[in-house]
């Protein structure tokens, strides 16, 4: 049934791989397969919908309708698990899902900024859309944006565009920032290089009035538990998205953006 009402807590989980044998660097990020099928299942049982962030986003760009209780489950990097179990472990339930793809990390000997991880090709992204899930970009070599120069901001984006298109036969129009990393200048070039949405991280719920490029998300870490997980379908948990951002965010950005100088592109992470 289609809602009528604006919703005002929407639930946008951010997972990266499902597995019980994670590198050290995306550990923290990890959820075990018996972990995960357990948080689907609590997903299932509270009654949302779950829907694409596409739907969200059209929501949120004209009005369109939206269920009365949506969820959005995401996947960023494009892990080798999500080609097989993970996107099985979704279709079983008919979750639909949209997974950010790093083409860097999925195309040997293009240049990532990602540490060594089992991961999936960009030959295989067709498959994860027979089953129903919705691809989108997480740029080229997961860079923090927010510390780039105009032209390397520039080529992030439109490189992991070109690149997924030319694989999957058709537009990608949604974006995720690598580890949430955005600014107002990061999300004019998402809007100039043809993106109709992104995603960002913010530890928050998203709701029916959020801002289509910095959609909050609530990532998933292997600490969180199915309690986390069904407090955050029932809409608490997290505070509500928009919001301004905070000073210490502001200001962390800044000594990125500093270092970014010295250092040149690093990792978002």
């Amino acid at each position: 049934m289609t809602g009528t009402s604006v919703p005002t807590r929407i639930p946008v989980l951010l997972y990266h791989a499902v597995t019980d044998d994670p590198p050290d660097w995306i550990a923290e990020f990890t959820v075990t397969p018996k972990e995960f099928a357990s948080q689907l299942d609590a997903i299932v049982a509270s009654g949302r919908t779950p829907v694409t962030v596409g739907t969200l986003a059209a929501h949120l760009a004209s009005g369109a309708p939206l269920p009365d209780r949506p969820v959005a489950l995401t996947f960023d990097d494009g892990f080798a698990d999500l080609v097989g179990p993970t996107a099985e472990a979704l279709a079983e339930r008919e979750l639909p899902a949209t997974a950010y793809l790093t083409t860097g990390a999925i195309t040997p000997g293009r240049p990532c900024l990602l540490p060594p991880a089992p991961m999936m090709t960009l030959d295989q992204a067709p498959r994860l859309e027979g089953y129903g899930m919705e691809v989108g970009a997480h740029t080229a070599t997961h860079a923090q944006l927010d510390t780039l120069a105009p032209a390397a901001l520039r080529r992030e984006l439109r490189e992991s565009k070109a690149v997924l298109e030319d694989t999957l036969g058709h537009e990608v129009r949604h974006l995720a920032y690598p580890h949430g990393y955005n600014s107002p200048a990061v999300r004019r070039a998402a809007a100039a290089a043809g993106y109709t949405s992104a995603v960002a991280v913010r530890h928050a719920l998203s709701s029916g009035n959020d801002q289509i490029y910095r959609i909050a998300r609530l990532i998933v870490r292997r600490t969180h538990t199915v309690a986390d997980v069904e407090r955050w379908m029932e809409g608490r948990g997290a505070r509500t998205a928009p919001y301004p951002d905070s000073l210490p965010t502001i200001g962390w950005r800044m000594y990125r953006r500093t270092r970014a100088l010295v250092r040149g592109a690093e990792f978002a992470g």
